[in-house]
């Protein structure tokens, strides 16, 4: 992609960065090292409300799970656009690994992670990445607990992701 067309390719698809949404201290939402930029986990938060809930093959569908990981790609280039000051920084994403909060019987995870990397497609263009979905019965920071109010913790996915940045 040429120089400034990043967010005109994100105007152009229609797309909105929701965020940045950075993460709990004292984890940082990107780590800059020798020329790759990472980015912490990103849950699917539109206006800082989570907006997909539950687990697949349970309570959410993969067509839910797709979209939840296309809003965590947006929010992972939001927290990029703001640490690195423009994301016509980003030469090529590297990888894109999800957690997928999902039901035991569930196998559909790569399925879901393809939302982040479809989006990422639409708005880089052919950079082939590396993908993982991994599996987890909860996310780490959403264990299946008591809240003290009687409701059960909130189960959801997040997203992390690396990219080769161009000198600034």
């Amino acid at each position: 992609m040429s120089q400034g067309s990043v967010r005109d390719r994100l105007d152009e698809l229609g797309l909105t960065l929701h965020g940045p949404h950075p993460p709990h201290d004292p984890l940082d939402a990107v780590v800059v090292h020798q020329g790759v930029a990472r980015t912490s986990g990103q849950l699917p938060r539109i206006a800082g409300e989570l907006t997909c809930l539950g687990r697949l093959g349970d309570t959410v569908t993969v067509e839910e799970g797709h979209e939840a990981a296309a809003v965590c790609a947006l929010n992972a280039l939001a927290v990029l656009e703001q640490a690195l000051g423009s994301l016509d920084r980003i030469e090529r994403v590297l990888t894109v690994t999800g957690y997928v909060a999902s039901a035991p019987d569930f196998h559909h995870q790569p399925a879901v992670v393809d939302g982040a990397s479809r989006l990422l497609f639409d708005v880089f263009g052919r950079t082939a990445h590396a993908l993982g979905g991994r599996r987890g019965c909860v996310t780490p920071r959403r264990r299946r607990r008591d809240r003290g109010d009687g409701r059960p913790a909130r189960l959801t996915r997040r997203l992390r992701w690396a990219a080769r940045m161009r000198p600034a």
